[in-house]
């Protein structure tokens, strides 16, 4: 499991082209994060009454709440067509200039997980955002020359889960920044009850809500949520999903009532059993789990610390007095002395 630990890891084709599917493709039907919306909403008016590119956008927040949904919203508003990538995708300069070198006037060209890329692709990047110039070294050794080709002005789209990882010079570049962030649970349970109309399944409003309450204020965790309480529902209700139908698959998937799922409970009771509450090193949390430390950084730890149970200090993770008592975990279990692992 990854982003939410909610079944993401294994998510096959189909998974993925219901979840796009659902996805909003305007302003006007994308719910929540409205300071973002309307900043979008000035910025993409004011380039098309002057026929310009929009100004490069950077996007951040945590996964799943809809950075990669307004790229997307983003050309369709332009009228223009998208160009995607990944950070991790790009691994050789020719990569990056293949794509720059066929970029379109006005186009929008999106960047998921921008903080990933190399530092030698992230300079080439730099005079394309910055000059609209794609700078191609020509030879090796002595004889070698710099070729600047112009670009003609797009519109970059960057997302990022880590904005600090962004270097300075990279972030500078883009004019608008843009921090996305959790969804309450009326906003959360409205996408719910959208995604149910879409998907043709009957849902009551406290169905939704319950579903919201567990989705970790993130849609496309309360999305994949909802497709298994509709299977669920399809197999042992009739297809109608009401807040007892809701409640009873929830907690059948074993997502508790603040959308807390294994992996989120194993890293909670591994500090605080295991280690005595802490600190400990975000490695050995990782190791104890069978988990990637950066997967248990960026997707677990927000929400966890969110919620009040964990605290990162200088010395490591520490799990905090309402952990203790959410997870029912006695304090005598730490250890004496408080020797505990950091690496």
């Amino acid at each position: 499991m990854s982003e939410s630990g909610i079944m993401s890891a294994g998510a096959n084709a189909e998974e993925r082209q219901i979840e796009a599917a659902l996805r909003p493709t305007t302003l006007e039907d994308f719910a929540g994060q409205p300071h973002v919306r309307e900043q979008l909403a000035i910025a993409i008016e004011a380039a098309k009454r002057r026929s310009e590119a929009m100004d490069h956008v950077l996007l951040c927040g945590p996964p799943g709440l809809g950075k990669t949904t307004l790229a997307g919203i983003v050309a369709q508003e332009l009228g223009v067509a998208l160009d995607q990538t990944a950070g991790p995708v790009l691994q050789k300069k020719l990569d990056l200039t293949g794509i720059l070198s066929n970029i379109r006037q006005r186009q929008v060209f999106f960047i998921d997980e921008i903080h990933r890329l190399l530092p030698d692709i992230e300079e080439i990047l730099y005079s394309a955002l910055e000059d609209f110039r794609l700078d191609i070294l020509i030879g090796t050794g002595p004889g070698a020359r710099t070729h600047s080709l112009p670009l003609p002005r797009f519109t970059a789209v960057g997302a990022t889960t880590r904005q600090g990882l962004l270097s300075a010079p990279l972030r500078g570049r883009f004019g608008i920044v843009l921090r996305l962030d959790p969804y309450d649970e009326p906003t959360l349970a409205g996408i719910v009850e959208r995604s149910a109309r879409l998907l043709h399944v009957e849902i009551t409003h406290d169905a939704a809500r319950e579903i919201a309450r567990r989705g970790r204020g993130t849609p496309r965790i309360a999305n994949r949520l909802l497709r298994r309480v509709r299977d669920y529902a399809q197999v042992r209700a009739e297809g109608h999903i009401d807040h007892a139908v809701a409640q009873a698959a929830l907690d059948l998937l074993k997502v508790d009532q603040y959308g807390l799922d294994e992996v989120d409970q194993k890293i909670m009771l591994t500090i605080a059993e295991k280690y005595g509450g802490g600190p400990v090193g975000l490695s050995t949390i990782a190791a104890s789990i069978d988990e990637q430390p950066d997967t248990i950084e960026e997707v677990y730890e927000p929400y966890l610390m969110q919620l009040g149970f964990l605290d990162r200090t200088p010395r490591g993770r520490v799990a905090t007095e309402r952990a203790f008592e959410y997870f029912g975990v006695s304090r005598r279990l730490r250890f004496a002395g408080g020797q505990n692992p950091l690496f």
